[in-house]
């Protein structure tokens, strides 16, 4: 063998090879290596005496470490600026609709909407069968659907 040629090792066996293959070959596994190892694992800088000095976590995360931490690749942390502009031009239709409603209408849909009332408790309060205040609700419902188009 001259002294120029190193070996590898391919496919179970050594195979010669001349010093700029060996240096790409050895490039390559480094990579490799790199890329399978390094990344995945976390590393520990320690001092003289032994104490760990600093921590190099791993570049690579799991997808069950995330889903622990509830991470979000892109977390949607604002609402965009033509969600606000579409949702105020909603509530504002919303309410210029109820402005369009009987005064005794706009306490059903306050009652039930806006208090959280059940349709039974309101029936209570103003001395009415609940199926009289379910059937006025959606009667009001329908009149708003068509007021908002």
């Amino acid at each position: 063998m001259d002294a120029g040629k190193k070996k590898i090792w391919i496919r179970g066996q050594f195979i010669e090879v001349t010093d700029e293959v060996y240096t790409a070959y050895m490039k390559g596994d480094r990579k490799i290596r790199y890329f399978e190892n390094d990344l995945k694992t976390e590393r520990t800088v320690k001092d003289k005496d032994g104490n760990i000095k600093q921590i190099f976590p791993s570049r690579e995360d799991s997808l069950d470490r995330l889903m622990e931490d509830n991470a979000q690749q892109f977390p949607d942390s604002h609402e965009s600026v033509e969600d606000i502009v579409i949702q105020k031009i909603s509530l504002e239709k919303l309410h210029m609709a109820l402005s369009k409603l009987s005064k005794k209408d706009q306490d059903l849909i306050y009652a039930l909407f806006y208090e959280e009332k059940t349709e039974r408790d309101y029936a209570k309060q103003v001395g009415v069968y609940p199926s009289a205040v379910h059937s006025r609700k959606m009667r009001i419902l329908k009149k708003l659907k068509k007021l908002l188009k």
